[in-house]
């Protein structure tokens, strides 16, 4: 009788056990540096939002998963999506031949430049005018490489930032003259809460995706749905929801591509 019990508490513990890690498999850690608007980011009540967050929980509802959304800063998601801490990450990540080489890409779903930020009533227009200034940049990121590749070309001083909104803080009180970073996330930033206005576009022809483990499988699952969801006109209205426009019909957000190599 015991030997039998013991093999009912056996079979019991197994259960549990493998019950806890289907039901763990069914939710997706998506690694997001909250504070990314329009993105990511949380709103009056705490919960995170965004144009990438709905993007990815449509994704994992039509595989029939749920995604927990894991606050990571910019610069710390990609070792955590290589060491499996995270399963993907989100943050207006753009594609590039460097990351592609460590890391995989679901195909892009949005098109966009970085952006030189000013204050509303600043008289800077343009780079050219930022000679003996000093600029804000988010660590890690694509604006953070621009800024350094021109740095000598005009001669300003970089500072970096872990996020928009501290940045924004010290561009408003003075201590930063001009902010680079996505042009996106900044002409949202200027529509909503104001005090800044983004006075140039600078051009670079990146392209957002979704980042995963070199050769996850679950790049290729998730680039097939976004083909799926280009082709319905889902991230078309989401688009419209968050920019105001609907996406142009050349661009990453409306054309079905394919996974970048």
């Amino acid at each position: 009788m015991k030997q039998v019990k013991m093999a009912v508490s056996g079979v019991l513990v197994l259960s549990l056990l493998l019950g806890a890690q289907a039901q763990a498999q069914d939710t997706l850690n998506v690694g997001a540096n909250i504070g990314n608007v329009p993105w990511e980011f949380q709103d009056a009540s705490g919960a995170n939002v965004g144009f990438e967050i709905e993007l990815v929980g449509e994704i994992a509802k039509n595989l029939g998963k749920k995604i927990n959304v894991v606050n990571t800063p910019f610069n710390g998601l990609f070792a955590a999506v290589q060491s499996g801490r995270i399963d993907m990450a989100i943050s207006s990540i753009t594609i590039t031949k460097k990351r592609l080489e460590t890391v995989s890409f679901a195909q892009p779903y949005y098109d966009s430049d970085q952006s030189l930020t000013v204050v509303a009533d600043s008289a800077l227009r343009s780079t050219a005018a930022l000679k003996g200034k000093t600029v804000g940049v988010d660590t890690g990121s694509t604006g953070a490489m621009w800024a350094t590749t021109h740095q000598a070309r005009y001669g300003y001083t970089i500072r970096e930032y872990t996020g928009l909104n501290p940045a924004m803080l010290d561009l408003k009180s003075g201590r930063i003259d001009g902010y680079i970073s996505d042009i996106p996330a900044l002409q949202y930033y200027a529509k909503v809460t104001g005090g800044v206005k983004v006075a140039q576009r600078l051009k670079t022809g990146e392209q957002y995706s979704i980042m995963f483990a070199k050769d996850s499988p679950l790049a290729a699952q998730f680039n097939t749905q976004l083909g799926e969801l280009k082709k319905s006109g889902y991230l078309a209205k989401l688009h419209q929801k968050w920019f105001g426009v609907l996406p142009e019909k050349t661009t990453s957000t409306a054309t079905v591509l394919p996974m970048p190599k």
